[in-house]
């Protein structure tokens, strides 16, 4: 573990719930982006298209905020390695809030034309840049404050994801029951969008009370390091390397669990607010699965929970679909639940710490966010592929199958990785 002496126990509880918080609201915004690409926006902002491929179209604006991500890992990490992580994250959060506030503001396609799904676009790329920016700074601001226990502390940032989930889909749902059809997709989805701003404000609230890390106000800057990019690459590409395949599967699986399924459940005669509600409910859960599977990290280590749950997602892979297609709500809900809340945390959750510890202070914030936001591109990219591959006729085995063997790279690429979680976070090599 770190060497450097322990925060104040009041640092360390500000530095874990700014983390979750903070990714709690990113995701919040930019998983409801996601579920709104998967019931909504493709009747909105697509409305001239047959239905398969308004969902496509809708599918690749959410694809587009996931190409941005990396760029925001790579625009945020250097001046995080540079300048520090909290200047950074106070950035990220404020462009997402004001980001996806402007989504909930947008005419629509019959109001301005091709105009309406240009400005989305734009705004979701804004959106991918503030989250590529955001995860790494908010990993580092609670590892590098944890002088114990790194892997559970981090892995609050990770439990974001799904919080945000539960609180974006909840509120959709409310609003969605709400409404009738014809509100819900005049006036009604804006809702949860302009609610961006009160969380924008409690967020910046809590954040702007965290201090610096101490691994990086203590770490000495180098001349090599005016370019945190250039020295990942140079000092640390194999681990850059195995970071974005460990991370493959990952999201993958993460893309078809929260926002695929959505498509294809409505699309199998499901009603969409029982799609919603499964999962919500998953993703509550998922959160105590990353937390405890996490803490498990700490004891046994990074590698061997990754694995294991990366072989056992590409086995449940070939269950999903199916159990769908039976049309049981119980079904659906065992399904949802068993791959997103009990399966997937053990790839997700130690994911924080882990790559944290792949690369050395001055590089860390470029590494970490690099390795994570390129290898999340899958996920923007799954929902679009997917859909598209139905719509040409393939069967949901092709799907199972896609998944499979992504969940299959993660795992021969954490089985190559070194093991982690002992590693001194002062260090300043890989």
């Amino acid at each position: 573990m770190s060497r450097i002496e322990s925060p104040t126990g009041s640092q360390l509880r500000r530095a874990v719930f700014s983390s979750y918080l903070g990714s709690l609201i990113e995701f919040y915004d930019f998983l409801l982006y996601a579920t709104a690409a998967a019931v909504v926006f493709n009747r909105v902002f697509f409305s001239e298209m047959e239905p398969v491929v308004g969902t496509v179209a809708s599918f690749g604006t959410l694809a587009a905020g996931y190409l941005a991500r990396p760029l925001g890992g790579v625009l945020f990490g250097h001046f995080g390695d540079r300048l520090g992580r909290k200047r950074m994250l106070v950035i990220t959060m404020t462009t997402m809030g004001v980001a996806s506030t402007l989504i909930g503001a947008l005419p629509s396609s019959e109001q301005v034309g091709a105009l309406a799904p240009l400005l989305l676009v734009a705004l979701r790329i804004v959106q991918g840049m503030a989250l590529g920016g955001e995860w790494g700074g908010a990993v580092l601001l609670t590892a590098e404050h944890a002088s114990s226990r790194r892997g559970l502390w981090a892995s609050f940032t990770n439990a974001g994801a799904p919080s945000g989930m539960v609180v974006s889909t909840a509120v959709l749902a409310l609003v969605a029951a709400g409404t009738t059809e014809a509100q819900f997709l005049a006036w009604g989805w804006r809702i949860p969008f302009l609610a961006s701003v009160a969380l924008l404000a409690l967020g910046l609230f809590v954040r702007l009370k965290v201090a610096e890390t101490p691994v990086y106000s203590r770490s000495a800057p180098a001349e090599s390091e005016r370019w945190p990019l250039f020295e990942v690459l140079r000092r640390h590409p194999r681990n850059l390397a195995l970071a974005v395949g460990i991370g493959f599967g990952v999201f993958v699986a993460q893309s078809t669990l929260t926002v695929f399924v959505i498509a294809y459940a409505v699309e199998a005669g499901f009603d969409r607010g029982t799609v919603l509600n499964a999962l919500a409910l998953s993703s509550a859960l998922a959160v105590v699965g990353i937390l405890g599977y996490s803490a498990w990290s700490d004891r046994v280590g990074r590698r061997p929970i990754v694995l294991v749950g990366a072989l056992v997602m590409a086995a449940a892979a070939f269950a999903l679909f199916p159990m769908i297609d039976t049309g049981s709500v119980v079904m659906l809900t065992i399904a949802v639940v068993l791959g997103q809340a009990v399966v997937h945390p053990m790839m997700y959750g130690p994911l924080a710490a882990l790559y944290s510890e792949m690369f050395a202070t001055r590089t860390r914030y470029t590494g970490a966010s690099l390795g994570y936001q390129i290898s999340s591109t899958g996920a923007g990219a799954t929902p679009l592929a997917f859909a598209a591959l139905l719509g040409a006729g393939a069967s949901p085995f092709v799907l199972a199958v896609l998944i499979a063997a992504c969940c299959l790279i993660t795992a021969v690429c954490i089985w190559v990785a070194a093991e982690t979680h002992q590693t001194d976070l002062t260090r300043t090599t890989a």
